[in-house]
């Protein structure tokens, strides 16, 4: 009797000091891995949204994001060009590291391109590419490690959803189904949340950590949007063409006020970090429906790599907004890690932006904007039409020898001309100078 007394006691001890150590876990941080969202908006500039002074458009899901979150204003991609820069946003590195640097192998073809023979054809020639990226782990491969579940949905250039190290996904890749960019996973946000919705619901049944990767084609053409929201923006807009595209940031808004709705359904909300960000910029040309004009996407001025970025997490993240500080979606991955308790590759460039130290002492950010269609996957430099370099004040652009249009190295104010107007090349000669030096030797690295 009193051997199972002394037993009793000894369980109740054990427990006791379990829930004390579990206690103490919590209090010096140590509780469960956070649930990670990217959000990744695709073709909009950096300045439509409420929250960065558009008259028009209203985003008032992504602005009460950005309000709760820690926002930098001064934010850009790596390219500006969608797949480079989501391959950049998953592996963490530079497309001249990860392998892709355009959306196409180049090649001679007979016909209409994106046809199902054009698909084909170039399946095999992007096999390469996707070869070399895949020597690269992707976040959803590195949070396995710890027991994560993750999701793809929306845009995916690298092949079907388990290439990339998900565990669950949309887009099958077969390129003849019309696999290439998306396919079935270009159906989230346009035609409803519940795929995700369904996934978060097996993994809290399954009480494990997830990553979302939701990169619905929103606001990215065809600019087709409920009538409803046409409708709003007709009267606004000097033509419908622009009227079409305010339309289409406004449905993407909806769908990430739906995402986050349901994550506050749920009460994830404390424990999930939530990053935005977006591909490329975009300007609407005003007259031709489901077009954009020279200095956004595919260009390396601001307008086609500039983007605000959002880090929300709540007691851990404090909110404000960063108009200063320069950061980019290279750092997405490194700070990710950092959340769930892992250290960068050593391959991975980017810095935590939770590291209010690493912040101050950046002096400069890179981005590279290569031709649309790749070359050779060993020797990315033969479509690099053009190297940025920025550093307050200054950016500058460098050309390179795929820029069949200008060969003029452009330095601009970035602070006082942020729309780039008036080059300083000539005037400043000492900043080209070292700004040239530190360029070459981060692309020699």
């Amino acid at each position: 009797m009193k051997k199972e007394i002394k037993k009793q006691s000894e369980i109740f001890l054990f427990l006791i000091l379990s829930v004390f150590v579990t206690m103490a876990g919590r209090a010096y941080g140590q509780e469960d891995k956070p649930n990670i969202i990217y959000i990744l908006s695709d073709d909009q500039s950096w300045k439509d949204f409420g929250f960065m002074g558009h008259s028009h458009i209203e985003t008032p899901h992504i602005d009460k994001l950005a309000e709760e979150g820690l926002t930098f204003t001064r934010g850009y991609v790596t390219a500006p060009l969608c797949s480079p820069s989501l391959a950049s946003i998953i592996t963490g590195l530079y497309p001249q590291q990860h392998g892709i640097t355009g959306n196409d192998p180049a090649f001679e073809f007979e016909g209409e391109r994106y046809r199902s023979d054009w698909q084909l054809a170039r399946s095999r020639l992007y096999r390469n590419y996707l070869d070399e990226f895949q020597k690269h782990p992707t976040v959803p491969m590195l949070l396995k490690k710890l027991g994560y579940l993750s999701f793809q949905s929306g845009k995916w250039w690298g092949g079907h959803w388990k290439e990339g190290g998900f565990t669950h996904g949309m887009t099958h890749g077969n390129p003849a189904k019309g696999g290439r960019h998306g396919d079935e996973g270009l159906k989230i946000g346009r035609e409803g949340m519940e795929p995700i919705f369904d996934f978060m619901d097996e993994a809290i049944e399954e009480n494990k950590p997830f990553f979302i990767w939701y990169a619905p084609f929103l606001p990215h053409s065809p600019h087709n949007p409920p009538d409803s929201l046409l409708q709003k923006y007709l009267a606004k807009a000097p033509t419908k063409a622009v009227a079409a595209y305010w339309a289409m940031c406004e449905w993407l808004d909806i769908t990430v006020g739906q995402l986050l709705d349901r994550v506050e359904e749920k009460g994830l909300t404390e424990n999930t970090l939530v990053v935005f960000v977006t591909d490329n910029g975009w300007i609407q040309d005003p007259d031709q429906p489901n077009r954009y004009v020279s200095g956004s996407k595919q260009d390396p001025q601001d307008m086609g790599i500039r983007t605000p970025i959002i880090y929300k997490w709540p007691k851990r993240i404090t909110p404000r907004m960063d108009t200063e500080n320069l950061t980019s979606s290279i750092d997405m991955v490194t700070t990710t890690l950092a959340a769930v308790g892992m250290d960068p590759l050593p391959a991975m460039p980017g810095i935590n932006v939770m590291d209010q130290k690493a912040l101050e002492e950046r002096k400069m950010i890179f981005s590279l904007d290569f031709s649309h269609d790749m070359i050779h996957v060993d020797q990315p430099e033969k479509t690099l039409e053009s190297r940025i370099v920025i550093s307050t004040p200054w950016k500058m652009i460098v050309p390179d020898v795929a820029n069949k249009e200008n060969q003029e190295t452009l330095l601009y104010n970035i602070i006082q001309d942020p729309t780039e107007r008036e080059n300083l090349a000539l005037n400043r000669p000492e900043v080209v100078q070292e700004l040239m030096r530190e360029l070459d030797n981060w692309w020699q690295r």
